[in-house]
């Protein structure tokens, strides 16, 4: 995994980012003030959630006179979700060897009488 990913997957990692970003999905473009609106923290964390999220390129802003809108980049927001599918399919991998070491493990430590009962 690269610092970018680690990055990006960090600035998702927050459930309160995650909550921001699909709210922000659903207005399509907003302001800090619209977005706190609909949130239940306060413009100030809406902002610094924000400024994460643009600096992990999930989000850009754009001046809008005295305003600043913001929409969801969907490029790196699919970036996201294809790092997030390796990393889950990594961890599939690992776990299904270690499933496979303990269930050796459990078959060799069986006592042997349980294999000589038969005659």
């Amino acid at each position: 995994m690269t610092e970018h990913d680690e990055e990006l997957l960090a600035a998702v990692a927050e459930p309160s980012r995650r909550r921001l970003l699909d709210v922000l999905l659903a207005k399509g473009e907003a302001t800090p003030t619209a977005l706190a609106a609909d949130l239940p923290f306060t413009r100030q964390a809406v902002a610094k959630h924000l400024a994460v999220l643009q600096r992990a390129g999930l989000v850009t802003a754009r001046r809008d006179g005295r305003e600043v809108r913001y929409t969801v980049h969907p490029d790196r927001l699919d970036e996201a979700a294809r790092a997030l599918a390796d990393v889950a399919a990594r961890w599939n991998t690992r776990l299904s060897r270690i499933k496979t070491l303990a269930e050796t493990a459990h078959r060799e430590a069986q006592p042997a009488a349980q294999h000589d009962d038969h005659p």
